[in-house]
């Protein structure tokens, strides 16, 4: 579900026309749905509120401050994997119990930061940096809360590039022989291992994956309380998808309810880390058609937004639907005629679009299009490649439009660069 929707023949985020914000702001942009946004963490949410748990919310998805407060002051926390989004996760007024560290490469600094800010767990993934987190606590005289995370070796049925959960994927500990690594930690005298992590992949279409993991985890803890271990809390991590095209993923209640009877039985306190499903129908990318190119074998629709800006079709190879920002009506009141085409930007890389061999109704020279489901993975992967200033951010609260971040400039592009002979 999300509030983008036709009004009167104008697409409307909730009670604004998305016209109307174009002409302040100008175009391209990203534009965020509060009621979306809410609406959806709440669902997730809510599908586990038969255990003990956290909704730790993906940043890496969707990573400006004003959204990470919004969802933070509906009871949310943090899934972080960098110092700079542990920074932003602060700044938003997440606090530390609710912040969980992944990523395999985490720095000494960033260890410390996290520590001095009392995290809730680190999510370690291998053998050195177990060692080194060990040793930055001990130089501040702390125990570092950690699970590890253990590659379970399921395959989530996604894009290569989004699949966490396989032997070959650079994540985790390898399940086999796993529990003598869980050993060794609790016996590390400024650790303490308080669970165990696992995350499959990202925009996981089916259930049978998640089910998997989870009995793999389930059996895991069995034995680690066997060997006296005090296993507290689960992070199953996040994943679940959304429908950018034809596919229907499972709803965050159908997942909840495939999963909550094995977890219920583990007395653990479970930790979600869910980003897309939250983000990703909440917001569009707007961008303006500045001209087409129309040939005898391929016609192009040149709009203003391009891939520094989304940069998801072209390295995933994607699929966004696009729509006008107007009902394609012509004087008459008549649907205007398809045109099959690429929507490309202006980007000197033939791999700049943001879809190829789309039929979409003829736009005018100036025209509004929406690129629908670019809320998560949209802005926060963006760049400033071709010295392509970053776009506006935009959040609409029924009838209140709030700037969450104001277009950069060309003296931005610049600011922190340095002639040396000047």
């Amino acid at each position: 579900m999300h509030h983008f929707e036709y009004h009167h023949g104008e697409l409307r985020c909730e009670g604004v026309e998305i016209r109307d914000i174009a002409r302040q702001v100008g175009t391209p942009f990203y534009l965020y749905s509060q009621a979306t946004l809410t609406r959806h963490y709440t669902v997730f949410d809510g599908a586990f509120a038969a255990l003990p748990h956290l909704t730790a919310f993906a940043v890496k998805a969707c990573s400006n401050i004003a959204i990470l407060s919004l969802l933070g002051r509906l009871g949310a926390g943090a899934d972080i994997v960098s110092g700079g989004e542990l920074f932003r996760v602060l700044r938003a007024g997440i606090p530390g119990e609710r912040i969980v560290f992944s990523g395999v490469g985490k720095t000494e600094p960033e260890v410390a930061a996290a520590l001095r800010a009392g995290i809730r767990m680190f999510s370690v993934e291998s053998g050195p940096e177990l060692t080194m987190i060990n040793r930055v606590a001990g130089e501040l005289g702390l125990r570092a809360p950690v699970a590890l995370r253990v590659n379970p070796d399921v395959d989530p049925q996604t894009h290569p590039y989004i699949s966490t959960g396989l032997k070959e994927n650079k994540f985790g500990f390898p399940v086999k022989g796993v529990e003598e690594v869980f050993l060794k930690a609790a016996a590390m005298p400024h650790i303490r291992v308080i669970g165990v992590h696992q995350h499959i992949g990202s925009q996981i279409t089916q259930i049978p994956p998640f089910v998997e993991a989870v009995e793999r985890a389930a059996e895991l803890i069995r034995s680690l309380r066997a060997a006296g271990l005090a296993i507290e809390c689960l992070d199953i991590g996040g994943g679940i998808g959304i429908p950018y095209e034809d596919t229907q993923p499972p709803s965050p209640e159908q997942l909840a309810e495939a999963v909550v009877p094995i977890l219920a039985s583990l007395g653990v306190h479970i930790i979600t880390e869910p980003g897309r499903v939250i983000a990703g129908n909440a917001g569009v990318f707007v961008t303006r058609v500045l001209r087409t190119k129309e040939h005898t074998d391929k016609n192009f629709l040149v709009v203003d937004g391009a891939m520094n800006d989304l940069m998801r079709p072209s390295l995933y190879n994607a699929y966004h639907k696009i729509i006008p920002v107007r009902e394609p009506l012509d004087s008459q009141g008549v649907l205007r005629k398809d045109i099959l085409a690429d929507v490309v930007g202006p980007i000197c890389e033939s791999g700049d679009f943001l879809a190829r061999n789309r039929t979409l109704p003829r736009p005018e020279e100036g025209e509004l299009l929406a690129v629908m489901s670019a809320g998560a993975y949209g802005f926060s992967m963006s760049s400033t490649y071709n010295s392509r200033p970053r776009v506006p951010e935009v959040l609409v609260d029924g009838t209140t439009v709030h700037v969450i971040r104001t277009r950069e400039t060309y003296e931005d592009l610049v600011a922190r660069e340095v002639i040396p002979w000047q």
